[in-house]
């Protein structure tokens, strides 16, 4: 009886599908239609990038830099503007105190995105196809709903904090522009770029967040023996203001839309060699594919937190140090910072905006359309040309649109990234099971499934979002 009512509901949802692909094609079609002409032009875009590792440096950093890629641009993406504005809150209010929280969350960041990793090198699937096929399907449908509304809201926030940093720098253009061009820059690139070309934009785009290190070295009289103690010390006074903060921590540190991202890029990554198969994604990959591929998720990551320590260092030694406790936007925190800290660490910290905000806007869209599209079955990847994955990139359109559309109705962007904090509790500890699952499965993963320590890892940050995600939802109701 519940094979054929298994059926009949696979039936009712095939017959829904195809609307539901025509809808998400639509946006896709038009945009081909409108820019066709200009094909030629496009292909040609980002030819004057060339390997930079092809000047001869030290042939180990050249190897180094060659094995970086997905793991590299992942972690960049975490500290999207919205990501900034939640360290900047922490450095404001709690000075150094939760400086630790650094050191802490990497592991567990790193071990997650690890486990994503090889799931998709080793099915040679994404995330949510690997979901689709091991689960039951309306837990998929559940969390790419989900997703897709936490990262429109967040996306949006991104691309009003983009445009009040470059006001920052160049108070004569009108906010309305700059979202707008912002919004078309972030398109034109996923859509008409190609992928190689574009996964070199998004690694030499990472290397922006050395920017806060700059930005918080640079700030006089610090005190490094308080910072080191903070950094290895943990300090928590369990208050509500505090736990939620964490809870946002943890929340902007290990987010849904990363677990996506970094599986489906694993996927590209294959096919942009010619693994145009499942089968053959699976079989070429090797010992040595996994050995790289930890390197660069581990080193993603300690970049990753790295800036979160010196956001949080940077706030903490000036604007804590003055009373200023309640920063709401990234914006807001690199023009308190200017007269705190000078006009080194001020336009560092701007420049630091807008380049994770160019790096995270396309992957908070790329992450949905992948989920969406593998939950579908839609043919999706940003290898794709337009006219072949036109609901995958509809996807990516509609999100896009939609988030630049909630900067012109009056939606305050700090009830944006509440909004999607909501989504994100509610979506990521549910994910982060599944992800535990399918990557300790031996009937999965063969033997690339996780190890002891791995599980371990795994299941702990499983449970700290768990209970970050409760605190969170519990934190919005009086």
């Amino acid at each position: 009886m519940q094979a054929e009512k298994n059926k009949i509901d696979q039936n009712e949802v095939e017959k829904r599908e195809p609307f539901v692909e025509r809808v998400a094609e639509a946006p896709a079609k038009v945009l081909e239609k409108t820019v066709k002409s200009t094909e030629a032009v496009i292909e040609g875009t980002g030819k004057v990038i060339k390997k930079v590792s092809e000047q001869k440096p030290i042939q180990k950093a050249k190897d180094f830099w060659h094995i970086l890629g997905p793991g590299l641009t992942t972690g960049a993406a975490d500290d999207d503007p919205s990501g900034i504005a939640t360290y900047s809150q922490t450095g404001a209010k709690y000075g150094f105190g939760l400086l630790w929280l650094a050191a802490f969350t990497f592991p567990l960041m790193a071990v997650v995105q690890e486990m994503c990793a090889r799931i998709g090198l080793t099915t040679g699937r994404g995330l949510a196809a690997n979901i689709r096929i091991h689960f039951p399907r309306w837990v998929l449908i559940v969390c790419t709903v989900l997703l897709f509304v936490a990262n429109t809201f967040n996306l949006g926030a991104d691309l009003g904090s983009m445009a009040e940093a470059t006001r920052l720098l160049v108070p004569q253009i009108d906010f309305t522009w700059l979202v707008i061009g912002f919004t078309v820059l972030c398109l034109f690139l996923q859509i008409f770029t190609t992928y190689k070309k574009y996964a070199k934009y998004l690694k030499w785009l990472a290397l922006v967040l050395f920017s806060y290190v700059l930005a918080a070295v640079l700030i006089p009289n610090l005190n490094w023996h308080e910072i080191l103690l903070a950094a290895i010390k943990p300090s928590i006074d369990f208050s509500k203001d505090q736990m939620i903060l964490i809870c946002g921590i943890l929340g902007t540190t290990i987010s849904p839309y990363l677990f996506f991202w970094q599986t489906s890029q694993e996927v590209e990554e294959g096919e942009a060699v010619g693994e145009n198969t499942i089968k053959a994604r699976q079989d070429a990959v090797t010992d040595h594919d996994i050995a790289d591929m930890r390197t660069d998720i581990w080193s993603g990551m300690f970049l990753s937190n790295a800036a979160f320590f010196f956001i949080v260092l940077a706030c903490g030694a000036t604007l804590n140090r003055v009373g200023i406790t309640n920063i709401n936007t990234a914006a807001q925190a690199a023009e308190a910072l200017r007269p705190l800290a000078g006009d080194q660490s001020y336009l560092l910290f701007t420049i630091g905006i807008l380049g994770v905000g160019l790096l995270g806007v396309p992957i908070l869209a790329g992450s949905a359309a992948y989920a969406i599209s593998e939950a579908f079955g839609w043919t999706q990847g940003l290898n794709k040309k337009l006219n072949r994955a036109y609901a995958f990139y509809g996807v990516i359109i509609i999100s896009t649109l939609i988030g630049l559309s909630l900067n012109f109705i009056g939606l305050d962007p700090i009830k944006a990234l509440i909004y999607a904090a909501v989504a994100n509790g509610l979506v990521a500890p549910v994910i982060l099971v599944l992800i535990v699952l399918i990557s300790g499965s031996k009937k999965v993963m063969g033997e690339r499934v996780n190890g002891s320590w791995t599980k371990t890892v795994g299941w702990i940050a499983t449970i700290f979002m768990v209970v970050a995600g409760l605190a969170t939802i519990y934190s919005f109701f009086p």
